[in-house]
């Protein structure tokens, strides 16, 4: 399973000298899983640069939206593959309230944008949205999902293509204020002995009270996570759109430093834009 991030910050775009290292595009998750189609995560505005590549093939595209934040969709609107006749893009709608299944489309309508959603040459259908305990079939692949603890809500997803297990899990905050609409238990349970955890890791520690209900988590809280459910990667995500790549950095050593002082079985990084791996390797 091939992954290449191609937007890894949160909230807003932020070019810049700053972000040169970890790249300043919204979040947008591309995977290679072997299957004669495309899979996507989020459609930020990394999804822009993705659409470049993903013209050079007619393989249908499977967006699977974590939620409706503009961050998230504000990429679709120019995402070259929508313009390309016949070609085939299923959106999988995030587990928001209330429920607003084409808000992705919706963005591109009346005075919001030049090209209304109807003008798009691609077929474009939106995937029936079962239960979140119900897992989703996408060719071999097995997709279950919890819902974020986000204003508004959202989708976790948790992919298994009968080799490996990743879960995506952004804008979610791990202790949130108000009742949690999954627990830390559940996502302990969701998130086991997993190949890889991409989490959000937007906030620092002295970001709180102060953003707390937010929706967003803090690194050390990700970090606890994966180590209580002994994952055996750790993806640090969504980075502020205020925090340098020094500022990343400086997180990425903190936790890596805790790797060793504990002499803990996992593996961290922070995500970065264009970087790509295997996780079969």
């Amino acid at each position: 399973m091939q992954i290449t991030f191609y937007g890894v910050r949160g909230s807003v775009p932020a070019p810049g000298k700053h972000t040169i290292k970890y790249g300043g595009n919204t979040p947008c998750i591309h995977l290679d899983t072997g299957e004669d189609f495309h899979l996507v995560l989020d459609a930020g505005t990394g999804i822009i640069p993705l659409g470049e590549q993903l013209v050079k093939d007619d393989k249908p595209i499977y967006l699977l939206l974590s939620h409706n934040h503009w961050d998230h969709i504000q990429g679709f609107p120019f995402f070259k593959p929508a313009y390309q006749q016949d070609r085939q893009i299923h959106i999988l709608p995030g587990l928001t309230r209330p429920v607003q299944s084409r808000a992705i489309l919706g963005q591109m309508a009346g005075s919001l944008f030049p090209v209304p959603s109807g003008r798009l040459a691609a077929n474009i259908s939106m995937m029936a949205s079962p239960s979140p305990q119900t897992p989703i079939s996408i060719g071999r692949l097995t997709i279950t999902r919890r819902v974020l603890n986000h204003p508004g809500g959202g989708s976790a997803y948790l992919i298994d293509n009968q080799k490996k297990r990743l879960a995506y899990i952004t804008d979610n905050e791990l202790f949130p204020t108000e009742d949690a609409n999954t627990s830390l238990s559940q996502w302990q349970k969701f998130t086991r002995e997993l190949d890889l955890l991409i989490h959000d890791a937007q906030y620092f520690p002295e970001d709180f009270p102060a953003k707390a209900g937010w929706g967003h988590s803090n690194y050390k809280s990700a970090f606890e996570l994966a180590i209580s459910a002994r994952v055996k990667q750790l993806c640090l995500f969504s980075h502020d759109h205020n925090r340098s790549d020094d500022a990343v950095d400086q997180m990425l050593s903190w936790v890596r430093k805790e790797i060793e002082r504990q002499d803990l079985p996992l593996e961290v990084f922070a995500a970065r834009e264009q970087s790509s791996f295997s996780l079969d390797d």
